[in-house]
């Protein structure tokens, strides 16, 4: 039987010194599930909270090789991927993806985002996750339209785009959930915190621009000042229409220009992200009316969403020839409809994760039997695992994403355990989650630095770990 101990190791974290547990395994024991934790000394950032969840829960995890994933996996965003600095006397944290030295609003917020319920116990966590706050409303202010940042005003690859560029852009691709993932952030940060220090005056000119783009992108004046083309040979990377897309009916649904997965919409109403933008509106609602007590502001917001519901009512509820009435992915106003689920969040599978739609809707379980079987162009099985992919990376490649997704949002203990299984079996021997994996074929993957998903498989873990903890007893 392994013996394991505790040791501390000393580490710096934003200027100040601090002691954190470490557990190690002891040596001459065989055990070949060495953490891939980088050295203590290079790590970006050090959480005692976090360091002490990850102890006490591999403590409750019996499979060996499951508790190492969650070693390797949790603390990723913290260890290799957030820069935190003072900046003009107020935190500000910087947060790449990865492999790609850019900051997301969707993946930043998506990072850190396990990390929230510890931030009371923690004060450096507490102030690294308010600097993303204070740099994501600093982002949204030079242009709301972008997806991704870099941290100085340096240009990027993406330079040559047709759209309107910016040094301090990285890309520029609409997409609502870039605006709907930092309200997310800050929503429940101020939930568990009761903190309202972010309500700047720079905080609240953002929030009031994620209001006007919506709006804007409603196009109920015309198609509006966004619009984006590439040289490529990519046909989703760039947009038809001159830049705008195919035409839409506006009927109160918000246009976006590429889903999630940076990949560009076929009919511009992107049915998980007006879902989405719906409860980020009510969440703003709820913080000016609460914090600041601005009244009007909270009812534009308010109006706003009673709009998108009423239209999602009369345009996403669809009688499909098998699986009854379920939510289609896109749609156009004029009555077309596209019919499938990708990986990428938010999906339609996720929106019971997002706070946009109870796991027992009877239309969210139609949905999902639909999005988790081959009448989704983009499901995917074969003898590696099952699991959604996308567009993306495209066929036959499955996301982990959606693997994880499918567990979060799983009230069955079979069904979390067999997606616990086909993560574990297919992380290809590196002890991360990866972008895809071919289904047949788990050494054939794509990026083996990617944030997002390592950190939201630790999420799952812990969710596991507290409500179906015997999922976690079992080798």
């Amino acid at each position: 039987m392994n013996r394991r101990k505790f040791i501390t190791q000393t580490g710096l974290v934003s200027g100040a010194l601090l002691t954190v547990p470490v557990l190690t395994k002891a040596m001459g024991t065989g055990n070949k599930f060495v953490s891939m934790r980088p050295p203590l000394a290079k790590r970006k950032f050090i959480s005692k909270a976090i360091e002490e969840v990850i102890i006490k829960t591999k403590e409750q995890i019996k499979d060996p090789e499951l508790a190492w994933l969650f070693e390797n996996c949790f603390p990723n965003t913290l260890d290799t991927t957030v820069e935190f600095q003072m900046l003009d006397g107020q935190p500000d944290t910087f947060v790449i993806t990865g492999d790609i030295h850019a900051m997301w609003l969707r993946d930043s917020t998506a990072q850190v985002w396990p990390y929230l319920p510890y931030i009371n116990d923690d004060p450096a966590l507490y102030k690294l996750i308010l600097g993303v706050i204070n740099r994501q409303a600093k982002c949204i202010a030079i242009d709301p339209y972008a997806n991704a940042f870099n941290k100085e005003a340096t240009g990027s690859e993406w330079d040559t785009d047709y759209t309107d560029m910016k040094p301090e852009l990285h890309e520029r691709k609409w997409e609502i959930d870039s605006l709907c993932y930092p309200v997310r952030l800050v929503y429940h940060f101020w939930k568990r915190t009761g903190d309202t220090s972010f309500f700047t005056g720079q905080w609240e000119n953002s929030m009031r621009l994620v209001l006007a783009t919506f709006k804007e992108q409603q196009r109920k004046n015309g198609k509006g000042p966004y619009h984006f083309t590439r040289t490529t040979d990519k046909a989703t990377d760039t947009l038809p229409g001159k830049g705008y897309g195919y035409p839409v009916k506006p009927v109160g649904l918000i246009c976006s220009a590429f889903r999630p997965s940076d990949d560009a919409t076929m009919f511009s109403f992107l049915i998980p992200s007006n879902y989405f933008a719906v409860a980020t509106v009510r969440q703003l609602a709820e913080m000016f009316s609460k914090i600041k007590n601005d009244q009007s502001f909270a009812g534009d917001c308010e109006n706003l969403a009673v709009e998108i519901e009423k239209a999602l009512k009369e345009y996403a509820l669809v009688n499909h020839l098998i699986y009854g009435q379920i939510l289609p992915f896109e749609v156009d106003g004029f009555g077309n409809r596209l019919f499938m689920d990708d990986a990428n969040v938010p999906s339609l599978l996720s929106l019971p994760y997002l706070g946009c739609m109870e796991v027992s809707n009877a239309i969210y379980q139609n949905t999902r039997q639909f999005a988790l079987s081959h009448d989704n162009p983009w499901y995917f099985k074969g003898t590696a695992g099952a699991g959604i992919g996308g567009p993306h990376v495209g066929e036959e490649m499955i996301w982990p994403l959606s693997i994880i997704m499918q567990a979060m949002t799983s009230t069955s203990e079979d069904e979390i355990r067999l997606c616990l299984q086909t993560l574990k079996n297919t992380h290809a021997g590196t002890g991360f989650m990866h972008e895809t994996f071919h289904k047949d074929n788990p050494a054939n993957y794509t990026r083996s630095w990617f944030a997002w998903a390592n950190t939201l498989f630790g999420e799952l873990v812990l969710k596991v770990e507290r409500e179906y903890p015997e999922v976690l007893g079992e080798r």
